[in-house]
């Protein structure tokens, strides 16, 4: 108990602090729960009038210091006092505060959150789908909605006073990033910044550079986590916790019974004790087999730890797990939380025709909602994601199964978060989680205000190593790093704004070339110190025989000359494999040597006459069906045999790929065949130069220095530190002015072709280009300008433009097919301007504009002629089945977006302008038409 003096001292004290910071008293007041240290530190700086960076975990708070933000501009400037006594002080001169997300669910929930709190009249709502009560003092938007107001000079941010960068940290992602740098730079000097950021590593690099972009940043940095969070690892049946306690967790100490466990398991598999009964188990070697996913559901559910996000990093996978838990009997609901639930989703989906609902599979969805279960991915249809989030967070959903995109920015935290693997899929290859991503992901445990703690467990494999795990958990942090780079539209709105000049020394103004003019500060330094250090290298290789400089010289000369004699060899090999898969027909049985698809293989398409490395079609004995490269052949195929393959054969169908898989082990060849000796090369010694240079070698005076091959070692070391200089050097040079001197690139070509004037004016055209908001965006405004989507109808124009928009999740193996006639037509056009392009920008060194892909042609024009659902998904190009509902309705909103920009274009045709609305319209149906009104 503190004496009475103490409370009297804290009494003055909060009294003082209420005098000082009135506003933030008057916002504590409404909150119903004290503020943390660090968001009232934060909030203090915004009332002194100071920008603010706050850096905090997942589920800290950080909103808080953002709706503060929305409450002062709200509250206005002070009241004014006037000189006559008797005259009535003027009001609060009310201003505007606009608070941006980097994805619209982010946009809804925060504009719901305010509505509740401020009322509707006082706040708006602008993303790509949804415009209410735009000129509202609070307004919620997407971050692209208010770059493209600062570009457009709009009358909308008269009065703006403050701006929130919710996840800012986004500015990082290489897709979107640039346009958080881009809102930073453009914003009128008179705004203040609210940046909002998960933990990162160098805040206070991104805070020195907001210092001068906007002026007077304070820097908050809280690594307090609100709801303590304990990691485990589930190894088959058994729960360990990573850490004894806290300390060990902060020396990176794995638990002691965990290491030793894990090992046991580890050599009991080594030894083959692991090897799975039953069918498959007389395979060869070790087979590891975690705990099923019911069984971990049901282990989290007695052990109270429900509820739960289990990431598994595949759709396919969350689908599946589901599917598993429904088929092991798994019910997590009461009967009156499964009424509430059916009565939650009928309210929602009252606006998707039945038809459609069946074939979005909406009753196996449902019976998984009403058993507490469900899957949450970008494959899923958005309003059933958005039904997910809303059972989950009030608790009636128990487990969900989620792709990694649910751990951005949607606040849907649960007791427990379960990581089923620590690799995932980035798009290109599969690559380890970095600490950042574990941090985020892990961040979702612990409900702030329900939960005493969070619990995040990660499933143990042979191939998870306890000690990486604990090396994620306890490196809270990653490094933001800029992904800023200038696009073509960028640039016409830079130079059309404020001419060419200002707009370099803006770009160069960029957190990304603050980055990179930092780093070369440390690149000159070692650069210094390895010119030292290949001096000292020189002295020790100093022969008192000869010239040891000219002597290393012949025998780097000859290192080089073997080398380039086996690469021809590989060359040679190289251009024998092409030649033989360029003689194979159909029906030629093979032997593919080596690698995953090694034995024997029919050919099913030798795909001749193409571009590029022949990449025939096969199927092998084991009944996989896909291209071989010739990468794939160790030597040139021979065709062994010759079966008859089907005329119509569908490599697809698992049963024509079993009947014919067995006509080819029917063959009765070897699978592997003999064992060829080792590769035949062209003996060194037959080359003249490589003989001319060892014997000039061997007469070298310091061929016979005793102290030779010690000399050669120092000599060695020091042409490496050359060799490393001089790429760092190249490095510093390259980073110095490096967006100043791309954005010039960039001028040339758009004035080369008339989006610019050679004076440094905007053309009409690079005014319709400025308007294009799209990574394709000068393909676009080309289209436009050759009259490419002139003449076509509805169905026909959103096919065409799709092509630009659209982009497969993984590479195909085969292109897709288009409609015939005017499509078809319009996406050749559409494709010799890109390859024009891509050869201007080639010879600019700029990046290359990525080349149009047809796959979603097929389903927007259909959905857009008013075909069913089930035939649109069926048509969509996809290796492993029909198109995912979430990601036609994702690709078909963005068509939809890219029409609106058409139809709002002062640069296309009346007649296109026209046709274009009538497209949207055709779009914007049915699964659609839920996006268009809500």
């Amino acid at each position: 108990m503190s004496s009475p003096a103490e409370r009297y001292a804290e009494a003055r004290r909060r009294a003082a602090q209420a005098a000082q910071f009135p506003a933030l008293e008057e916002f504590a007041l409404d909150l119903g729960f004290d503020l943390d240290d660090f968001q009232r530190e934060a909030c203090q700086s915004l009332e002194r009038g100071s920008g603010v960076l706050v850096c905090a975990p997942t589920g800290a708070g950080k909103t808080v210091v953002g709706e503060f933000a929305v409450h002062l501009a709200l509250r206005g400037t002070p009241a004014a006092v006037s000189a006559a006594a008797d005259e009535p002080a003027t009001p609060p001169v009310r201003r505007k505060c606009f608070y941006t997300t980097p994805i619209k669910a982010l946009s809804n929930q925060k504009y719901h959150d305010l509505v509740q709190r401020y009322g509707a009249a006082q706040v708006g709502l602008l993303t790509g789908d949804n415009a209410i009560n735009g000129d509202a003092p609070v307004v919620v938007m997407t971050t692209e909605v208010l770059r493209n107001m600062l570009y457009a000079g709009s009358a909308t941010l008269a009065g703006l006073a403050y701006v929130v960068m919710d996840e800012v940290h986004y500015l990082a992602d290489r897709f979107r990033g640039g346009v958080w740098e881009e809102v930073i730079i453009h914003l009128p000097s008179s705004v203040t910044l609210v940046s909002l950021s998960a933990t990162v590593s160098n805040a206070e690099e991104f805070a020195d550079w907001l210092v001068t972009v906007r002026g007077e940043t304070a820097v908050v940095v809280s690594e307090h986590r609100p709801v303590p969070l304990w990691q485990h690892m589930l190894v088959g049946k058994r729960m360990f916790d990573l850490f004894h306690d806290a300390d060990a967790a902060r020396k990176h100490d794995v638990h002691p019974e965990l290491l030793r466990y894990t090992r046991d398991q580890t050599r009991r598999l080594e030894l083959g004790e692991g090897r799975s009964a039953g069918p498959g188990g007389g395979r060869r070697g070790p087979r590891w087999r975690g705990p099923m996913r019911p069984d971990i559901v049901d282990r989290l559910d007695r052990e109270g730890l429900l509820p739960a996000i289990l990431f598994i990093f595949s759709r396919a996978g969350c689908a599946a797990a589901v599917q598993q838990c429904l088929a092991a009997g798994l019910r997590l609901t009461s009967a009156e939380e499964r009424t509430e639930i059916r009565r939650v989703v009928e309210s929602r989906v009252t606006a998707i025709p039945g038809e459609d609902l069946t074939v979005l599979g909406y009753w196996e969805w449902l019976d998984g909602l009403e058993r507490g279960l469900a899957a949450h991915h970008a494959g899923m249809l958005p309003v059933f994601k958005e039904v997910v989030e809303e059972l989950f967070v009030r608790g009636l959903v128990k487990a969900v199964f989620a792709t990694e995109t649910l751990a951005l920015g949607i606040n849907m935290p649960a007791r427990c978060v379960v990581l089923e693997r620590l690799v995932k899929f980035n798009g290109e290859a599969h690559v380890d989680l970095t600490p950042g991503e574990y941090t985020q992901l892990t961040g979702r445990a612990g409900r702030r205000g329900i939960d005493v703690e969070g619990h995040a467990v990660v499933v143990w494999s042979p191939e998870t190593d306890p000690r990486h795990v604990a090396g994620l958990a306890s490196t809270r942090t990653y490094p933001l790093r800029s992904s800023f780079r200038p696009s073509y539209n960028m640039a016409v709105n830079l130079v059309g704004s404020v001419g060419v000049e200002p707009a370099r020394a803006l770009l160069e103004s960029s957190f990304a070339q603050f980055q990179a003019d930092r780093s070369v500060v440390g690149l000159a330094r070692q650069v210094q110190r390895n010119t030292e250090t290949i001096d000292a290298y020189g002295a020790e290789s100093v022969c008192h025989q000869g010239d040891f400089d000219e002597y290393f010289a012949l025998r780097v000369a000859i290192a080089d000359r073997e080398r380039a004699i086996a690469r021809q060899g590989q060359t040679q090999r190289k251009a024998a494999a092409v030649a033989a898969l360029e003689r194979l027909r159909v029906g030629d049985v093979i032997r593919v040597p080596s690698g995953r698809r090694a034995g024997l293989a029919v050919v099913l398409d030798p795909a001749t006459g193409g571009f590029g490395e022949p990449r025939p079609l096969v199927l092998t004995q084991d009944r996989w069906a896909g291209r071989v490269s010739p990468g794939d052949f160790t030597t040139p195929a021979e065709v062994l045999a010759r079966i008859r393959v089907p005329k119509h054969f569908n490599h697809r169908s698992p049963a024509a790929r079993r009947d014919l898989a067995a006509e080819v082990s029917g063959t009765g060849l070897d699978r592997h065949g003999g064992r060829r000796g080792g590769r035949s090369r062209q003996a060194a010694g037959e080359d003249h130069r490589l003989s001319q240079l060892r014997t000039e070698l061997r007469r070298h005076p310091c061929h016979a220095c005793p102290e030779r091959e010690e000399h050669a070692r120092w000599a060695e070391r020091r042409r490496r530190l050359e060799n490393d200089t001089e790429e760092l050097r190249q490095r510093v040079s390259g980073r110095t002015g490096s967006l100043a001197r791309t954005f010039d690139r960039i001028v040339a070509l758009l004035t080369a072709r008339g989006y610019l004037s050679v004076e440094g004016g905007v053309t009409d055209a690079g005014r319709m280009l400025g308007r294009i908001w799209t990574e394709a965006d000068l393909l676009v405004a080309e289209c436009l300008r050759r009259g490419v989507w002139d003449g076509l109808s509805p169905s026909e124009l959103a096919a065409a433009v799709s092509v630009v928009v659209f982009e497969a999740r993984r590479d195909a193996d085969e292109r897709a097919s288009l409609p015939r006639g005017p499509v078809a037509d319009a996406v050749d056009e559409t494709l010799t301007l890109w390859s024009e392009i891509e050869a201007d920008e080639a010879q600019r060194g700029l990046t290359v504009t990525r080349e149009p892909d047809f796959g979603f042609a097929w389903p927007i024009y259909r959905w857009a002629r008013g075909e069913t659902l089930a035939k649109v998904l069926a048509s969509g190009h996809q290796i492993d089945g029909e198109m995912p509902a979430g990601d036609f309705v994702r690709w078909a909103r963005q068509v939809a977006d890219l029409l609106g920009q058409l139809s709002d274009s002062g640069g296309a045709p009346t007649e296109l302008r026209a046709t274009a609305r009538q497209a949207i319209a055709a779009v914007n149906r049915g699964v659609l038409a839920h996006y268009t009104s809500a």
